[in-house]
Formats: structure tokens, sequence, C-alpha cells
């Protein structure tokens, strides 16, 4: 499609008419048919989180993160304590409905409402998290939070680029892939070069239907295992097959 351009001649961007920002994410709950999405809290979420954490097997969970792991409860809820308090990035328990246990942790965060970009970012699954239903809905709660409820135009997902089940995360999900900040960051006294993923609004009502389908019962076996994948949904949806194929 040619560029607009201005009475200089001057390409310009497609216009964003009546534009007046993002709503700030708030601190409901955000309940689904798996899991519920609620604001870390230390004291009922602390022992159930650093239990579920203490299930793996080893440490390569915590090996792209600023943190962890812990050796300790105390240790885990100092952490947590910090993460209670801030605003930006905004923690969340995932909740598993079955068990009211939490499991894992999610954040918003890098917020600018005034842009309409918003990040999810501190990923941290447990053992009993991963791969499971709970994972994928806790993403979607997400999404649907910050497009249909709060106006966000950009949805960003980052990561260490050499962090490979994070990637395949991002891209499991229906983000697209927008290349590598080189040295971007230092952490844990080594070099970070960032992979940059993002979901825009206009992508967003195609993807909450592949999303849709995916969690519905009726994609699951009597075993609990998936029917079809959810990137063979996004992807036959983004080829133009629909839903119907």
């Amino acid at each position: 499609m040619e560029s607009r351009r201005n009475g200089l001649g001057q390409p310009i961007g497609a216009p964003v008419p009546a534009w007046k920002g993002a709503k700030v994410p708030g601190r409901e709950p955000l309940t689904g048919r798996y899991c519920r999405l609620e604001p870390v809290n230390v004291e009922r979420h602390a022992a159930d989180l650093y239990e579920a954490y203490s299930s793996a097997a080893d440490g390569r969970d915590w090996t792209y993160l600023t943190v962890g792991p812990f050796d300790s409860l105390v240790a885990y809820r100092e952490h947590l304590t910090r993460m209670a308090a801030s605003t930006d990035p905004l923690h969340h328990a995932v909740i598993d409905l079955a068990t009211g246990k939490a499991v894992g942790t999610l954040a918003l965060m890098r917020i600018d409402a005034a842009n309409g970009v918003i990040e999810v970012g501190h990923v941290t699954y447990s053992p009993r998290l991963k791969r499971t239903r709970i994972a994928t809905e806790a993403m979607f709660l997400l999404m649907g939070e910050v497009f249909d409820k709060l106006g966000f135009r950009r949805f960003e997902w980052k990561c260490d680029s050499l962090n490979e089940p994070s990637r395949s995360a991002a891209l499991r999900y229906g983000f697209t892939f927008e290349g590598i900040f080189r040295q971007a960051i230092v952490y844990r006294e080594r070099n970070r070069d960032t992979a940059w993923y993002s979901i825009i609004d206009s992508e967003w009502p195609a993807l909450r239907s592949c999303y849709e389908r995916w969690l519905d019962a009726g994609n699951f076996d009597a075993k609990g295992q998936q029917v079809e994948r959810l990137a063979d949904l996004i992807a036959r949806q983004r080829d133009g097959g629909g839903q119907d194929d």
C-alpha cells in the first residue's frame, strides 16, 4: 500500500483519528474457564508459589530471569513482597481453579497508555503450569484485558535472544517476531541481545477466535490431550483458511 503524503510530499503514517490513549490496567481479578489472574499477594500466594517452583528438578527456569532461584520460603517471600508493591510491572498470580493454588506469575509492564503500548513480562511458570490449558488461558485473559477492555494498540513480548523456550512460546501465542536489539541489557554479569515480538490490535479479533476454539472443552480428548494445536489454528487463520476448514 502506498504511503500517505502530507502537503510537502513527505510520506506519513496512517491516521489514528480521535486517539485519546488507552486505560491504565487495574487490579481486578480476571477469571476464565481454567484459571484466575489476580495481583500477587504475599499472604495468599507466597507458600503456594514457592512450593510450585520447588517442584522443578533444577534451576533452569530462572536462567533468563534477573532473580532466583530461591533457596528458602523466607527469601521468596521477600521477593514477592517487592513484586506486590510494584505497579509497573503489575505482577499477577496465576490461580489453578481446580485446586485454588497459585502456580505461576506474569506481569503487565512498560505501560505506555498514552501511546497504547504494553508488554507482558516476568513470565515465571512452575512445572505445574507449563504445557497446560491454564498456561495458554492466562495469556488469553491478559490479551483480552489489554485489547478489549483497556484499548491498547500494541502488546509486546521480549526475551533474551538465546532463550529458545520463550521465543517458541511467543510464536505459539501468535506474536510476530520483529527483530533483535543487540546488547540491549546487562544482567547476571552477562550480555543480553533482546528478541522483540508483538501483537497489534488489528490482529487480535482473528487471534481471539483461535484462542476460543483451542480453549473449548471439545478441543480436548478424554485424556486431556489437545485435538488441534493453537499454532495450527493461528497459521490456518493467517493463511486465509479461517476456522471452518
